[in-house]
């Protein structure tokens, strides 16, 4: 049984832009051109959506497990193939969790699930690119 997420739309906007709306009406403008860098890419929405959907997972698991998260991020790199279609081939996520006694069995268990069972854009890419992770816990004061 499928699940339809609704309908997004690429509408070219000129001079090689294109404006992107998703299903729930949120417009964000693309630049396919490398040089210009004067808007995120398509390839570069991947990279942050694989990220995004994992951050969403742990943060959410993090809180669920009374974790008392002060701040939290996570940095993600990508590694390309050389010759096109130049897809990735591999994902790294750094977790960054500060916080106030955050236990790393919960952001260990909390990765975990999220890679394994919650995120569906890793889903969706892990057929063709390997993903790792990462994380560190920083103690905050007070």
């Amino acid at each position: 049984m499928s699940v339809k997420s609704g309908k997004a739309a690429v509408r070219w906007a000129g001079d090689e832009y294109f404006i992107a709306t998703s299903p729930s009406g949120h417009s964000q403008v693309l630049d396919p051109k490398r040089d210009r860098r004067s808007a995120a890419s398509p390839i570069e929405l991947l990279l942050i959506a694989v990220a995004g959907c994992t951050a969403a997972d742990v943060i959410s698991i993090l809180e669920k497990k009374r974790q008392e998260v002060t701040e939290y991020s996570a940095e993600i790199t990508g590694e390309r193939r050389e010759e096109h279609p130049k897809g990735f081939t591999s994902f790294h996520v750094h977790h960054i969790v500060h916080g106030r006694s955050v236990s790393e069995k919960a952001v260990a268990d909390a990765i975990r699930l999220s890679d394994e069972k919650y995120c569906s854009v890793a889903f969706t890419v892990r057929p063709a690119a390997e993903i790792t992770t990462s994380y560190e816990i920083i103690e905050s004061d007070s």
